[in-house]
């Protein structure tokens, strides 16, 4: 089961003014934040409801679910991948989603370049890089990040639209923000390194969202503030 889609309509209204308010206060254009719904472990409908409010992009965290989503939607949805990436996985990936934030070693780059080469299509990625040196989070190390672009970087068909971080679970936003404002410093660093544009910064979730958008995040992605907890019952 899902929400009705009014009170999704309420929950939206809701967290764009949480963008809104936090834009404001960050000096920002609410409008350089981009809100992207994570539909993952929620019905077709969920995807449906983020269209029919006018977003058109979706996340999704496994490949197998996204896959199916898509086989059944009518609808013209930019898929995007924010989950872990195994290798087994890789070639539907690159044929099927618009864009995958969550690449996160050369491995990985180097098998969707191969795949996205065979469709003849031009892929986008985030690389995602583990700021808060979690080891229950996916991401590359910090000091990884710059090989990890380099070897980005040269594959024809793929396109690096910026980096991905998730922060460490706590209780404690300032450690979110700490993790996130070392995501912006080391964007800062690898574009001017490399003399190139990486203009997205997806980090911020439903609950850290605020501190996310404080330092620099363009896309924010939020499940749980928008269609509500998953019921597994």
């Amino acid at each position: 089961m899902i929400i009705d889609y009014h009170v999704f309509e309420e929950n939206l209204r809701k967290v764009r003014g949480r963008i809104e308010q936090s834009a404001m206060v960050a000096g920002r254009s609410s409008n350089a934040v981009q809100l992207l719904p994570v539909t993952k472990n929620h019905p077709l409908d969920a995807v449906r409801f983020a269209y029919r409010s006018g977003l058109k992009s979706v996340g999704e965290n496994r490949v197998q679910e996204a896959l199916s989503k898509m086989d059944d939607a009518d609808e013209e949805i930019f898929w995007e991948l924010i989950g872990p990436l195994q290798s087994n996985k890789v070639k539907k990936a690159a044929e099927r989603f618009y864009r995958i934030q969550s690449v996160d070693r050369i491995k990985i780059v180097n098998l969707l370049q191969r795949h996205a080469a065979e469709a003849e299509r031009n892929l986008r990625i985030l690389l995602q890089i583990n700021t808060g040196n979690d080891p229950n989070k996916s991401g590359a190390r910090l000091e990884d990040a710059s090989a990890l672009l380099e070897r980005a970087l040269s594959q024809p068909n793929l396109k690096v639209d910026g980096l991905m971080t998730i922060a460490p679970l706590s209780s404690d936003l300032n450690i979110a923000r700490k993790s996130f404002a070392s995501l912006r410093k080391c964007r800062e660093e690898l574009a001017e390194s490399f003399k190139v544009d990486l203009p997205e910064l997806s980090m911020g979730m439903s609950g850290d969202m605020q501190e996310a958008i404080l330092e620099g995040s363009t896309i924010v992605r939020v499940g749980t503030a928008l269609f509500g907890k998953r019921d597994y019952a």
